[in-house]
């Protein structure tokens, strides 16, 4: 009797572009449980059955798989912010749903996340990384500059003004992720995060 294929490797073929995915997928799940430094090609060609030399067809080393899977969540963050803007909404509802986006994409991702802007303050990111992170911009400074030319906020350089919109989101992400603020708590204050960003602290 001929011997059983291997589970993981004959019985599971790979066509072009599918390894790819394979790779990008399992590498999301062991980042996600064990963190970046558990991340091995070699590990993940065990997982998939492959032989060890086949993700160097799609990643050089490891780091080239880190920046594939930081593109892939920085496109799916712009995405995800993409459609939960709707440009005809008043002002405050507006922010207040691409803010929610944005915590929610933070709160479903933390090991992404971390490793995300971890290649954004690289000096070395790649062009095609650095062209993704650019477009997760462009959602809030797009709101800023309606609003500006509606006359709903304070003229200004819209670039700031949606760097510390954006900076205000993020710091509530990063705690967030680290523990210091439940999940539940930084998604439900999102209303009350946008009014202060809009209306500011002081008693009126």
């Amino acid at each position: 009797m001929p011997p059983m294929p291997h589970p993981e490797s004959s019985s599971r073929p790979y066509h072009h572009g599918d390894l790819r995915a394979a790779l990008l997928s399992a590498a999301e799940r062991t980042l996600r449980q064990k963190g970046a430094g558990a991340l091995s090609l070699r590990e993940l060609a065990r997982e998939l059955g492959v032989s060890h030399a086949a993700p160097g067809r799609h990643f050089k080393d490891k780091q080239a798989l880190l920046d594939a899977l930081a593109l892939t969540g920085f496109q799916r963050l712009a995405a995800t912010m993409d459609a939960a803007d709707d440009q005809a909404a008043p002002l405050e509802p507006r922010l207040t749903a691409l803010a929610r986006a944005y915590l929610g994409f933070t709160v479903d991702n933390p090991a992404l996340l971390e490793l995300m802007y971890t290649r954004k303050h690289d000096p070395d990111i790649p062009e095609r990384l650095a062209d993704a992170v650019a477009r997760t911009k462009e959602p809030f400074f797009r709101i800023i500059t309606d609003a500006q030319e509606r006359g709903e906020i304070v003229p200004g350089d819209p670039e700031r003004i949606a760097l510390l919109a954006g900076a205000a989101l993020h710091g509530v992400a990063s705690f967030t992720a680290t523990g210091h603020l439940p999940p539940e708590t930084a998604l439900t204050g999102v209303d009350e995060l946008v009014h202060h960003l809009l209306h500011g602290l002081r008693p009126r």
